[in-house]
């Protein structure tokens, strides 16, 4: 589809390039901003470069901050015993919108997928093994999706956590095969959290 000005057809490709944004929606997000005040176009674009530009990554979870430490892992009264390990920001809002969870959480950025080339050493998963070498939490739980991928990462690290002496878990099935964490109702992820089970019982079905 050819457009009457390059302008818009760059406008067009940067927004298309997002995930999940064919062409045609990206076309209809660009007119959107075409047809706004100059002053709403630049606090948008103002919006995305102050994010790019500001946001961190929490020293201690991996999750995102505006500062050193989450807002999570700086609230006195959460569980320090209790790491909940997840794939990404998104599981980590999932489980917290549930009010059901109050231990920590330790986000790995990924999961292992050999098919998209992406190995252990590509995940903040170091980290959690160093974390575990200075605070000796007495659970890990993990949370990771009921995918394949999911699976191969939650057994790489149930059995590279044996050697910390720590309680491993897993969230109970409620949480269908295949399923993803940030799409699961509130009320199925709070059960799944509440009823989690060792990890090695999961190995046997």
């Amino acid at each position: 589809m050819d457009l009457p000005s390059k302008h818009l057809n760059e406008a067009v490709e940067a927004i298309a390039s997002l995930p999940g944004v064919g062409r045609k929606s990206a076309l209809r997000l660009a007119l959107n901003l075409l047809r706004r005040e100059k002053i709403e176009v630049d606090q948008f674009a103002s919006a995305i470069s102050g994010m790019k530009e500001n946001v961190k990554f929490c020293e201690t979870c991996g999750n995102i901050s505006d500062g050193p430490k989450c807002s999570i892992c700086v609230q006195p009264k959460r569980d320090q015993n209790i790491i909940c390990v997840v794939e990404d920001l998104r599981d980590v809002m999932a489980i917290e919108s549930t009010q059901l969870f109050q231990g920590l959480y330790h986000v790995l950025g990924g999961i292992i997928s050999p098919m998209d080339g992406v190995g252990p050493s590509d995940l903040n998963i170091q980290s959690l093994f160093d974390r575990l070498d200075k605070e000796r939490n007495t659970e890990i739980v993990l949370a990771l999706n009921a995918t394949m991928e999911g699976d191969t990462t939650a057994f790489y690290l149930y059995k590279k956590l044996e050697e910390f002496n720590c309680k491993v878990t897993s969230i109970a099935r409620g949480v269908s095969i295949g399923d993803e964490l940030q799409y699961t109702d509130e009320i199925t992820l709070g059960r799944s959290i509440q009823h989690r089970t060792p990890f090695e019982q999961t190995l046997s079905r």
